[in-house]
């Protein structure tokens, strides 16, 4: 292995007795409970029902608020059936799990709208308690919506007029390919194999299959160079860091939906992080091995092989985080290989991380981190469960809906492919990413310390263009746009419609695509996420062409011939071809 490889001691962290009592107890306690700390639940509930209860003004509301719900359902019963209001022609209440004629129907309507009534009922009595703190309150209202998520008429085929139809017209057909859609999916589940179609998408064939040659590896990457695309390139190459919770080639999908492609294509030499799929030896790797083993030693590397030009780096999710924390150590140093610097969904400051921060707090982070200690390392699965319970309805639900109660198979595609190509993260790394930058904030508050400096991204000179995307339900656009609050330079905002995935792979030509942008210089005055909302106007299509002008209007204005394929003078020849072999780990 070329410089900068390590091997992390197996031994897991010296601990006193009494602490190794204490994180074994815990770790039993968290694979009971499937990760989620049952103490921090506890403490959310008996806060919200405390504070309930010494508030005679909230509960006498509640009371006359559910004394009204019942009366309308009495009186629905009592009419029969109803000719459906403008504002429930759609679906009732607008809610788009009842969307359809057929819910528009007696008794459908009724049940939907009961439902719907039951749902606003809890969510008054969960929110406004006076005296809950925010976080409480918010834990016991998801944990409520979960629970009656399970009831939803929606969920019922007896009570879900588009499966009751399709049993009708199919005899029960449906129901018996439904059962064994959902007999095989259990079976790879519990063989730990992946989803059905998954076969189709073959790494470095089908996907990740943009050419190129691995460049350099070290225990913790492999650094791939593409291949140029045409006889000159722009003289600065790109680097991109892409996130150690998902394999790479979320960027590197099809050919017609990679952005790697895209921007070989248009004429950029394009260098990209791989990620080893760490294993249990890994566990003591550390947030900042992850800085001076990825970005550092990938930087180090292109300048070897592109000397003398300064290099365009992006960062997606907490490849971006990590970017971010690279590029003001480099400041803090007078290191200015950074020519611009993109963000991806990634935030710095995380005192408003979404829906994410029900799952994140020191009860919570306590579990993982005795879970994480004994194992080594976080499986991705426990963090998909997390993260389907944040958007229940649409990656649960309307699933079972779909195949198990209509009984017809969702189709692969190669994004649902991507995304069952399971990564895991160190216990070192995690525990750090979770204490300093969620729980402390420690980046966006100048406490986070590298090589024993405290590091401000205030400090960044280079210019910023920055991706949210509306639907983001794990890096939520109006918390990735608080790097307005926190740089010292001009940043150029894009929100793009889709979430945390479909909103970055937004290839040109895709259908229904739309985004905003605004640039603000560093003198500018700042605006609030809400106020730049409303300033910018929404364009149609995709948001990829706009960057790479953006990367080439920050480029030099010379094109040169392509560089070589690694440097064999300066010790990187080039290791394999594409997509290299920490990709198709398991």
């Amino acid at each position: 292995m070329r410089d900068g490889s390590i091997l992390p001691t197996d031994n897991k962290d010296r601990l006193s007795s009494e602490r190794l009592i204490d994180q074994t107890a815990l770790a039993g306690l968290g694979h009971l409970t499937s990760g989620l700390s049952p103490i921090g639940l506890t403490l959310a509930v008996l806060d919200w029902g405390l504070h309930l209860a010494a508030a005679p003004g909230k509960r006498l509301a509640l009371a006359e608020e559910y004394g009204r719900l019942v009366a309308d359902a009495m009186q629905r019963v009592a009419g029969g059936p109803q000719e459906p209001s403008s504002e429930t022609k759609d679906s009732p209440r607008g809610d788009p799990r009842f969307s359809g004629e057929a819910w528009n129907q007696f008794p459908f309507q009724f049940w939907a709208n009961t439902f719907c009534a039951v749902e606003d009922w809890w969510t008054s009595a969960t929110r406004g308690v006076p005296g809950v703190s925010p976080h409480h309150e918010a834990v016991v209202s998801f944990a409520v919506r979960q629970w009656l998520d399970i009831w939803s008429p929606s969920n019922s085929p007896l009570a879900n007029p588009a499966v009751a139809q399709q049993t009708m017209r199919e005899g029960g057909l449906n129901l018996i390919r439904g059962a064994q859609i959902w007999l095989e999916d259990a079976e790879r589940l519990a063989a730990r194999r992946p989803p059905a179609g998954v076969e189709a998408f073959k790494v470095g064939e089908t996907v990740a299959a943009t050419p190129g040659q691995v460049v350099f590896r070290n225990h913790l990457i492999e650094l791939i160079q593409y291949s140029p695309a045409g006889e000159t390139v722009h003289a600065e190459p790109v680097l991109i860091v892409p996130a150690w919770i998902m394999k790479y080639y979320i960027l590197d999908l099809s050919p017609r939906n990679s952005l790697i492609k895209y921007l070989v294509d248009q004429g950029f030499t394009v260098f990209c992080i791989s990620w080893r799929n760490v294993t249990e030896e890994d566990r003591n790797l550390s947030l900042e091995d992850y800085r001076r083993l990825g970005v550092m030693a990938a930087l180090d590397t292109i300048s070897a092989i592109v000397p003398n030009r300064q290099v365009h780096a992006a960062g997606y999710c907490l490849g971006g985080t990590l970017l971010s924390i690279a590029a003001a150590a480099m400041a803090e140093t007078g290191d200015h290989r950074i020519k611009s610097m993109t963000l991806f969904a990634a935030q710095t400051d995380f005192t408003e991380p979404g829906e994410l921060q029900l799952f994140i707090d020191d009860s919570q982070v306590a579990l993982l981190e005795a879970l994480m200690w004994q194992s080594g390392t976080l499986d991705s699965s426990q963090m998909a469960g997390a993260f389907q319970l944040l958007k229940s309805n649409d990656l649960i639900w309307s699933h079972m809906i779909h195949d198990y109660l209509m009984g017809q198979r969702t189709p692969m595609i190669d994004l649902m492919a991507w995304n069952a190509d399971a990564t895991r993260m160190p216990f070192q790394m995690h525990s750090d990413y979770l204490r300093k930058l969620f729980l402390r904030n420690d980046l966006a508050s100048g406490r986070y310390v590298v090589d024993g400096n405290p590091i401000a991204i205030q400090n960044i000179r280079a210019p910023i263009f920055s991706v949210g995307t509306e639907r983001d339900h794990i890096a939520p656009w109006h918390s990735v746009y608080k790097i307005h609050y926190l740089a010292d330079t001009d940043v150029t905002f894009v929100l793009t419609n889709g979430g945390h995935n479909a909103g970055i792979v937004n290839e040109p030509g895709h259908s229904n695509r739309h985004f905003r942008l605004l640039t603000k210089a560093a003198n500018d005055i700042c605006l609030s996420a809400d106020e730049w909302f409303s300033a910018a106007p929404v364009q149609d299509g995709s948001w990829w062409p706009v960057w790479t002008a953006w990367l080439a209007a920050h480029s030099s204005s010379e094109r040169i011939p392509p560089p070589s394929m690694g440097s064999e003078v300066n010790g990187f020849a080039p290791l394999g071809a594409a997509p290299g072999t920490y990709v198709l780990q398991r």
